[in-house]
């Protein structure tokens, strides 16, 4: 059996034991929850206009303008005091209410002055941090999760001794590659889910409609940066799956990788408003997937940048890939107790000798 197809088959094993993994898909509900949750509630449950109750007609117009309900009777303020409007407008102009004061019926009859935008492309701050921080956390529990799964089950591979029938049946890159590919497919899936759902959301949403087409470039470019930034991970994940005997050493064996996952994520959410490191993150392989993105969301990176940034991130990811392949090999069918990176690197290259 050729390496591709070999490869083929163990995603195709792959994908058919993670999709019966309960993790697996007590994880992706539990994203499309979160999705739902900061889109689609609060446009179904939010109130609607407010209602208002006017004596003169001739304020209707300029009230319903403003997207409120207007009901034109004789006595506005019995409306109010028997709660079937929210507020009402009397002679004077005088604007009546139970217990808090409309602003929206306020603001409609204010005259507003003229509003010159000096920065009409700027991005409202609490806007920009949430962007920035659903980018972060989308890459950070997405890579973290499946890099994790990918380790157990080299693991528990080992552990169970089913690596050497493995082994001796494909090629033992052809494990690593397949792994891999399963673990991208599932990720980017999973990806896929949360960005239709959010994108329906934030359709029903009052903004939703105009953030968009502010968003849609950062959208674009953030899954070519995911699909490199995930496997260049994930073949790190698999080495440390290699590395140890026992799934209760994986903790140990992974934190080098934890911490090139969760410094990136903790640096773009609490220095997002320092140009000068979110320039220099958004090239460095471990943290570009998230800080490019975010960078074009706030229109801070140049047409170029993403290029350049991307190709940086994609040779990064084919040298750590033949990197992990290495300390794969080198570790795989040793079962002697906990491996170092350092005995990894040296038993693949004195099998190569």
């Amino acid at each position: 059996m050729n390496t591709s197809a070999a490869t083929r088959l163990v995603a195709g094993r792959e994908l058919k034991v993670k999709l019966r993994d309960k993790t697996f898909v007590f994880s992706t509900l539990f994203f499309l929850l979160f999705a739902v949750g900061a889109t689609v509630l609060p446009a179904m449950f939010g109130g609607g206009p407010s209602s208002v109750a006017v004596a003169d007609e001739s304020l209707a117009p300029k009230l319903r303008e403003a997207g409120l309900k207007v009901r034109v009777v004789a006595d506005p303020e019995r409306l109010v005091r028997d709660g079937d409007v929210d507020a009402a407008v009397v002679a004077g102009p005088q604007v009546l209410a139970m217990t808090d004061a409309p602003g929206d019926v306020v603001r409609a009859l204010s005259t507003e002055p003229e509003v010159r935008l000096l920065d009409p492309d700027a991005v409202e701050p609490v806007v920009g941090f949430l962007v920035a921080f659903v980018f972060a956390m989308v890459f950070f529990f997405t890579s973290l999760t499946f890099g994790l799964q990918i380790a157990q089950s080299v693991t528990e591979e080992k552990q169970t001794r089913m690596v050497e029938i493995l082994v001796a049946a494909v090629p033992v890159r052809a494990l690593l590659a397949g792994k891999v590919l399963a673990g991208g497919i599932l990720a980017l899936a999973q990806v896929a889910l949360i960005a239709l759902v959010t994108i329906v959301g934030a359709q029903l949403t009052d903004g939703g409609s105009d953030l968009l087409p502010v968003l849609a470039p950062a959208l674009v470019w953030f899954v070519p940066f995911f699909v490199f930034g995930f496997v260049m991970l994930a073949a790190l994940w698999a080495a440390v799956g290699a590395l140890v005997n026992r799934q209760e050493d994986i903790g140990g064996a992974s934190t080098p990788v934890q911490l090139v996952v969760m410094l990136p994520f903790f640096a773009v959410i609490f220095l997002r408003d320092n140009a000068l490191v979110m320039t220099i993150m958004s090239y460095v392989p471990f943290s570009s997937p998230t800080a490019m993105p975010v960078r074009l969301f706030d229109g801070d990176a140049a047409g170029w940048e993403p290029f350049v940034s991307l190709a940086v991130l994609a040779i990064s990811a084919a040298v750590t890939l033949a990197a992990g392949a290495r300390l794969y090999e080198g570790s795989l069918l040793r079962t002697n107790g906990r491996t170092s990176w350092a005995s990894a690197w040296r038993d693949r290259e004195m099998q190569r000798l």
